[in-house]
C-alpha cells in the first residue's frame, strides 16, 4: 500500500519580473523558458516530490508581483504552510520592497502565526550585473528570521531544486512530520 501524500500550500511572492514564474517552470519541468507571460493574479501549480522518504505534494501559488494585483494577495495567504520571497539580484528595488510584501502577508494572516519563509535571490547567472550584495541579502534574511537564504538561477538550474526541497523540509518539521 502506498504511503499517503502530505500536502502543503506554498506561496511564491515578490516584485514583478524577478523570475518567480521561470523559477516555478524550471522546478516543474526542468526547462527554462526565456519569455514568459506576466502573471495575472495568481497561477497554481502542483508537484509531488520525496522529502526525507515521504511523499510531499507542494501546492505552489505563484503571485503576480505588480502593484495593481497586490490587493488580491492577502486573500490567498490563508492556509499557507510556507513561502518563498524572491528578488532579482540585478535590481536593488526588488529587495527593498520586502517590507511592503511582509505587510501584505500580515494583513492576510490576520493575527495567525507567521509561516516559514525562504528568501531567494533570482538571476544569479547575471552576477556581473549584480546590484544586491550577497552579504546584505543574507543579513536581511537573518534579521527577518527567514529560515533560509539562497541565490538561484532558473536559466542554469542552480539551486532551483534545493529551494523547494528546503522549504518542503522546513514545512514538514513545523508540522512535526520529521
Amino acid at each position: 500500500m502506498e504511503e499517503q501524500d502530505i500536502a502543503f500550500k506554498l506561496i511564491l511572492f515578490g516584485d514583478g519580473g524577478v523570475g518567480k514564474t521561470t523559477l516555478v517552470e524550471r522546478f516543474m519541468t526542468g526547462l527554462f523558458k526565456e519569455h514568459t507571460q506576466m502573471t495575472i493574479g495568481a497561477d497554481f501549480h502542483r508537484k509531488r516530490l520525496k522529502v526525507e522518504g515521504k511523499n510531499v505534494t507542494l501546492q505552489i501559488w505563484d503571485f503576480a508581483g505588480e502593484e495593481r494585483f497586490r490587493y488580491l494577495f492577502p486573500g490567498y495567504i490563508k492556509g499557507a504552510s510556507g513561502g518563498i520571497f524572491m528578488y532579482d539580484i540585478t535590481r536593488y528595488i526588488t529587495i527593498r520592497n520586502l517590507e511592503s510584501w511582509l505587510e501584505v502577508i500580515d494583513m492576510g494572516l490576520k493575527g495567525e502565526k507567521q509561516f516559514p519563509i525562504v528568501m531567494a535571490g533570482g538571476k544569479a547567472d547575471l552576477f556581473e550585473k549584480r546590484s544586491v550584495d550577497n552579504n546584505e541579502a543574507y543579513e536581511l534574511a537573518t534579521e527577518k528570521k527567514f529560515y533560509a537564504f539562497v541565490e538561484c538561477s532558473a536559466k542554469t538550474g542552480e539551486n532551483v531544486e534545493d529551494i523547494f526541497q528546503s522549504i518542503a523540509r522546513i514545512m514538514m518539521q513545523n508540522a512535526g512530520l520529521i
